[in-house]
Formats: C-alpha cells, structure tokens, sequence
C-alpha cells in the first residue's frame, strides 16, 4: 500500500490553497470552515476535514491574525506554576478560553514585577487578543505598556477601583480582617501573624488582620514573623516551633497561607500543643489537605478556579464587542470555621 505524500510548497508547507484545489472548494471556503465550521454545510466541511488530514494541513494561525486583526491568544501572567493557588486560576482560564477557540500565552514571572515587565514587552510582539495579568501591582512601565496598547486586560485576585480595565477578585484586605476578627471572637487575644513569600497580596492580608486585632486593642508588633521563603509545610512546622519558643505566651496565629498553617498543625502534635485548646491556627485559601489534617484547619477559602473563569468570561465577552456592565467583579471569601479554632 502506498503512502500518500503530503503536497508542499517549495519552504516544504501545505498550504490552504493546496487544500482547496484538493477538496474542490475556495481558499475561503477552507477558511470558514476551520473558523466558522458551523457556517459551512456538513458533506463541505467533511470533505475539507479529510483533506485537511491527508495533506498533513495545519493553519497558519499568523497569517489568519494578519487577515482578521486577531491572534486568538490570550497572554497570561502569573507568578509561580508550583502554586497550586495560580494552578487552579490557569484551570478556570483555560475552560472559558478553550470554550472560545482561543489559546493561552502562559508567563511565569516568578513573583518579580521586573519579570512581569519584560515577559509583558516579549509577548505583545506576539499581537496578543487580550491579556490576564496577576494581582494589581505593575511597575509604572507595565501600566504605561498597557495605555499605550489598548490592549484588553483584566487583573485577578484582587479588584481595581476604577480605570479602563477588567478586574475578577476578592479583597485581601477585608479576608485577612476576618480571619483576625475570627480568631477574637473564639477568645484568643495573644495573636501572631505568620507570612511567607511576601507578595504584595499577602501583605494586604498581613494589614488586614493587623488592623482587626488593633481594633480590638489586641495587637502586639512583636508578635510576627515574615519571611520572604518560599511558602511550605516544612517552613510552618518551623516558623511554629520558632514561634512557640520565642513567645510561649502566644494562644493563637493567623497564616497567610494553607500551606504554612499545615505545617504548624503537625508542629503543635510534636510539641504537645493542644490545638485549637492550647493555640489557635488559622490559615488562608482552603487548599487540598486543609480539611484532613488533624484536627480539619479552619481558613479563609478563596473562589481561584471561578476567578480564572470569570476573568477569562469577562475577557471574552469583551472581545466579543458585549456590553460590560461590570468591569470589576468581587467574587468574596468565605471563612470556613473547622476544628483548629
């Protein structure tokens, strides 16, 4: 049996012109079927799928862009894939785009606004549809890239005021509040603040909460730790132990991440401290293993997967020329109350 070689031009590529000779059709009409398949009837559409298949054709998304005035991608910043917390954010992305034939451009800038900067001025090059960026702090040169463009963009995690772009969050600031105001209300008064990795989202957290227990006339400067380590189990098990040595007197702790809070769970097993009877721990996403530890840790949980969803909606439905009511969208937090408060 012979094999069918595909047809190429002389830089050895299939063209979509190849493909029309082949199929009995227009250029345009391979066109809008790849594009449009829904406006083309089906037997067309069959037929220039399965020549499509035998000449090994692949669409040269750039010169549709040149044609269209659109890429069908969509550039996304964020600081870290091993963050779970971004992760979930890409997923929710990825659903609403892929819904849309669009694709992701996937930046990581590793919690670095330098970084986010010139992964920024690489990437328009490539005539982006949209951006996604991380958090709300850019450098004046990432604002000024973003005026000059015009180029749609919606900020996630956290919401704007006002201004031009999109915005799909909730406020830093009010959960790590609430997470203080919940530790008050349980009756711990000597309360430490714990961070790690300390982005600018988490110092809002960080204010947040200090704000709740100044409030309260409860808070006491001595009673912190900050560490700009990468977040983990391992770092809370010791910033705990840290913690319990140098100020044996604290009765409870917020963390700024799941992860640490985690790890002072297992910390205050091996050091005999009853939890939440002895010390009180509360931490900040609702991250996978959060409800299963011994005893369930009590956090504030965050919507990532519909803030990555909604961003992207919000996104879409620009380009789409819809009217947007609401260009920045709080999605809240909501304090889940377990067994280690």
């Amino acid at each position: 049996m012979s094999i069918r070689k595909p047809r190429s031009t002389r830089a050895g590529r299939v063209t979509m012109q190849e493909v029309a000779r082949r199929a009995g059709v227009s250029a345009i009409t391979v066109s809008r079927a790849l594009r449009t398949p829904d406006k083309v009837a089906e037997p067309v559409r069959l037929r220039i799928a399965q020549v499509c298949q035998e000449l090994g054709y692949v669409p040269n998304h750039a010169a549709s862009a040149l044609a269209s005035a659109r890429s069908q991608t969509v550039v996304v910043l964020i600081p870290s894939l091993s963050n779970v917390v971004f992760v979930d954010i890409l997923s929710g992305i990825k659903e609403a785009l892929d819904a849309q034939g669009y694709l992701m451009l996937i930046g990581v800038t590793g919690y670095s606004p330098e970084a986010e900067e010139n992964l920024l001025r690489t990437y328009l090059q490539h005539a982006p549809d949209g951006l996604i960026l991380t958090g709300i702090d850019h450098t004046p040169g990432v604002w000024s890239l973003l005026r000059a463009q015009q180029i749609p963009t919606v900020h996630t995690i956290e919401t704007l005021d006002d201004g031009a772009d999109m915005s799909v969050g909730f406020s830093q600031f009010e959960s790590g509040y609430a997470a203080g105001r919940h530790l008050l209300d349980c009756g711990y008064r000597r309360i430490a603040i714990v961070g790690a990795q300390l982005d600018p989202r988490s110092l809002r957290r960080c204010e947040g909460c200090r704000q709740s227990l100044r409030d309260a006339g409860a808070y006491d400067p001595a009673l912190e730790i900050m560490t700009p380590e990468k977040s983990s189990i391992g770092l809370g098990a010791e910033l705990m132990d840290r913690l319990h040595r140098e100020h044996p007197d604290c009765d409870a702790v917020f963390f700024v991440n799941d992860d640490l809070a985690q790890g002072a769970v297992f910390q205050c097993a091996r050091l005999g401290l009853a939890v939440p009877g002895r010390i009180g721990l509360v931490g900040f996403h609702d991250l996978a293993g959060s409800a299963w530890t011994t005893p369930p840790l009590s956090t504030i949980a965050t919507p990532r997967y519909e803030i990555g969803l909604a961003a992207a909606g919000l996104l879409m439905r620009h380009l789409a020329g819809e009217a947007i009511e609401r260009r920045h969208v709080d999605l809240g937090f909501e304090l889940v109350r377990r067994q280690t408060t």
